[in-house]
């Protein structure tokens, strides 16, 4: 792994006062017998008086100690229970190092088991397995099989100790559907929930433990959907308190159920939380998301569908300048990154500064990305770029069809998969955009297959991509030249996700090639670019890039 960026992270407790820093996870040793990236992660919170978590903990044993009967030997993921006071730990499941994950049933149990099995070289296959415990039980039983290839098998989500049931999503008639299984033994399943256009994707839950109380799906925008009376009612009552906030969430409870914390917010305001007394209905608000942004007008967001070139019917979302009446303006397509996510209806700060700067803005959910079944996936965005990149520009052609867009102002812009989009599309149709900006954007598909080298997901990265004449014509790298207007790269040179190489490279072929290109390179930030100064002066640099090539 030498000269080869890793990610690691490590787990702390902190006092509420920001002092008495701690860490959870297992002690560095000099003997190591290897890497450990990662602690663990939360599986549970104490559901009585005393201040403990139940904690997944990665184990690293020693090797090459000599003279000591002291040399650690437990190896791989395993639970323990921890007193954050005292950081006393309790063992709960042994370590076993063909372990990936745990779930647990919110009241401290440990009842599902998580791995992702590997070849005998430890390349994964995509294959994971998941075991249960029947309640009171230790023995681990086999539960199901999931496959990320494509999708197949079952994918639980949360566990429920009131029913002894798991909730799983498992494909039907070629989209993820909610079904319960019983965790007693039977392998009883039972369809809880299915949507002919869109995938199931999640489930709502109050509390540590408590019952599940509903499930989730976007289709133009994310919808919640209760299945327990009491918060079916609950929440059309929020509603109405709060006509101009139509996203409402269940975010979090207490132990009991009894204060429940609510998110609000829609496409023009960020988002505010509130604390509802769940017997009085008392609610008040606790924290804005976006303090800045109260009182500033922002840019409505619709939601749309396009008939793609070859006659698919793709959705979007377009934001117009507050204030303007969205006609022959200068516009900006914002592809998601991905490729295997997709865009929602609700606010979204880079479209909202774009907007802002007075631009139109489209974000197409291009085929390729995830939510709207196996046929809409269309494996996905690299292996089947030509349709992605297709539905990319035609989003350009919706605006300027319906008058919305000026077609001599057009720009693109996009982020990770995004920014390969927007390079890809330049390159592809030199004459459709003015301008481009990537931001740490894929540049060269043999590239990001050699950047998964050395790792444990090596294969699956390299049948994600895919090989042979398509990766090559597929890559922005390769097709340099067909690129004719001004780049603006962004990258942090310690992304894990996207090297920084891409964006290096990317600017070298088109500097050879005389063509305007700019690269801001950011020391000691990663794919997300989490820095204010960072994102003030990139930001910036967009605005300015736009101004001068599609402005007003």
């Amino acid at each position: 792994m030498d000269g080869q960026l890793v990610g690691f992270s490590r787990l702390i407790t902190v006092g509420a006062d920001g002092k008495g820093l701690k860490s959870l996870g297992q002690r560095s040793s000099f003997y190591d017998a290897r890497l450990r990236q990662f602690d663990g992660s939360i599986l549970d919170w104490s559901t009585d008086s005393s201040a403990s978590v139940l904690m997944a903990r990665n184990y690293v044993p020693e090797q090459g100690r000599t003279g000591s009967n002291v040399s650690r030997k437990r190896d791989g993921l395993g639970v323990d229970r921890i007193d954050l006071a005292t950081l006393k730990s309790t063992p709960i499941v042994s370590p076993d190092p063909r372990v990936t994950g745990y779930m647990a049933d919110g009241r401290g149990t440990v009842r599902i088991r998580v791995e992702d099995r590997a070849a005998s070289n430890g390349i994964l296959t995509g294959t994971t397995e998941y075991a249960y415990r029947a309640a009171g039980s230790d023995d681990w039983k086999p539960l199901g099989r999931y496959d990320s290839r494509d999708g197949s098998g079952i994918y639980p989500l949360a566990v429920e100790d009131s029913t002894n049931s798991v909730f799983v999503v498992k494909k039907l008639d070629g989209r993820d559907a909610l079904y319960r299984m019983a965790l007693d033994g039977t392998g009883a399943t039972t369809l809880i929930a299915k949507n002919p256009s869109v995938d199931i994707d999640g489930v709502t839950r109050i509390g540590r433990g408590l019952k599940v109380i509903g499930y989730t799906y976007a289709d133009d925008r994310r919808q919640s959907v209760y299945f327990d009376a009491e918060f079916q009612k609950l929440s059309k009552s929020l509603g109405k308190a709060l006509p101009n906030l139509p996203i409402v969430d269940f975010s979090g409870a207490s132990a009991d159920g009894s204060k429940l914390l609510i998110f609000a917010g829609s496409d023009v305001l960020p988002g505010t939380y509130y604390w509802l007394d769940h017997a009085t209905k008392e609610m008040s608000p606790l924290a804005s998301v976006r303090p800045p942004l109260e009182g500033k007008t922002l840019s409505p967001v619709k939601a749309v569908r396009y008939l793609s070139r070859d006659g698919a019917s793709i959705p979007a979302y377009v934001t117009i300048p507050a204030g303007s009446k969205g006609k022959n303006m200068p516009a900006v397509v914002l592809p998601h990154g991905g490729p295997s996510a997709r865009d929602e209806w609700g606010f979204d700060w880079l479209a909202q500064f774009i907007a802002a700067r007075g631009y139109v803005v489209i974000q197409p959910n291009y085929r390729g990305s995830s939510g709207y079944g196996d046929d809409f996936r269309n494996e996905n965005g690299f292996r089947k770029w030509q349709t992605s990149i297709a539905d990319v520009g035609d989003a350009a052609r919706y605006l300027v069809k319906e008058g919305i867009a000026d077609k001599n102002r057009m720009a693109i812009v996009g982020w990770s998969y995004g920014g390969y989009a927007a390079l890809q599309s330049a390159a592809i149709e030199p004459n459709l955009y003015k301008t481009v900006v990537a931001i740490a954007p894929v540049t060269d598909l043999a590239l990001l297959k050699r950047d998964a080298e050395g790792f444990t997901n090596a294969a699956l990265v390299k049948d994600f991509v895919g090989s042979g004449n398509n990766a090559r014509s597929g890559s922005p790298l390769r097709n340099a030249a067909g690129i004719k207007v001004p780049v603006l790269l962004v990258h942090g040179d310690l992304d894990t996700n996207v090297g920084i190489e891409h964006s290096v490279k990317m600017q070298g072929a088109l500097s050879a090639l005389g063509k305007p290109v700019t690269l801001l390179r950011y020391k000691g930030l990663d794919h997300q670019l989490d820095d204010s100064d960072a994102r003030i002066e990139f930001l910036t640099k967009i605005g300015e890039l736009l101004d001068q090539n599609i402005g007003h």
